[in-house]
Parts: C-alpha cells; sequence; structure tokens
C-alpha cells in the first residue's frame, strides 16, 4: 500500500505581494524552500489562513534572504499582501516508511525568516 503524506510546510508565512499579471504560481524565498525541502517546480498547495482559501500550484524560487513570499496569475486573486499562508508539499510513499515518516515543518517569523525547523 502506498501512502500520501505531508512531506514539508512553510508556516505562517507573510505575503509580501501579488503579481495578478503573471503565468502563475507561488514565488518563495529559497532559503525558505531550502529549509522545507522544496524545488523549485514542485506542486504545493497554499493555504491562506485569513480567508481560508486553499489552491495547488508550483513553487518559484525568489533571491535568497529576500523574504519574497508573492502570489502569481490566477493565485494572487486568493490573497493580499500581509496575509499569513503556509505552503505545503506531500510525497508518495510505501507504507513501512509513511508509519515512520516526520514531515519537515518550518515555522516563520517576522521578514519571513525560518524561526524554528
Amino acid at each position: 500500500m502506498r501512502r500520501f503524506m505531508l512531506k514539508s510546510k512553510i508556516h505562517r508565512a507573510t505575503l509580501t505581494g501579488i503579481e495578478l499579471h503573471y503565468e502563475g504560481s507561488v514565488t518563495v524565498d529559497q532559503d525558505l524552500l531550502d529549509a522545507a525541502d522544496i524545488l523549485p517546480g514542485e506542486q504545493v498547495q497554499v493555504l491562506n489562513l485569513n480567508n481560508g482559501a486553499r489552491l495547488i500550484t508550483y513553487a518559484i524560487s525568489a533571491p535568497r534572504g529576500s523574504g519574497t513570499v508573492l502570489l502569481n496569475g490566477p493565485a494572487a486573486r486568493r490573497g493580499m499582501t500581509g496575509d499569513l499562508v503556509s505552503i505545503l508539499s506531500y510525497c508518495d510513499i510505501g507504507d513501512e516508511d509513511a508509519r515512520r515518516f516526520k514531515p519537515k515543518v518550518i515555522l516563520v517569523g517576522e521578514g519571513n525568516r525560518a524561526t524554528r525547523k
């Protein structure tokens, strides 16, 4: 049996902007992507803690240390600058491994810096 499990979570990042006229996705500071083990182009789910919106898109890398978390294209309709979001990625693993698996949870603080891994 295979299980679809939470692989990683960037929790309580602050949207630094929205860009409606872009092809789509969520742009995230490369430091946060690295901490959460999310690759550019990887499918992610974005949960908006302010309005309850949920969307599936893919990650794009922003410059390291920039603190950028930006909704692009149609996703920009799901949030406003200053909203808190969580960004989740998932993996498909076997049952035995799933029972021992621990997701990476990255808590985000001021300036969209990881405060705990």
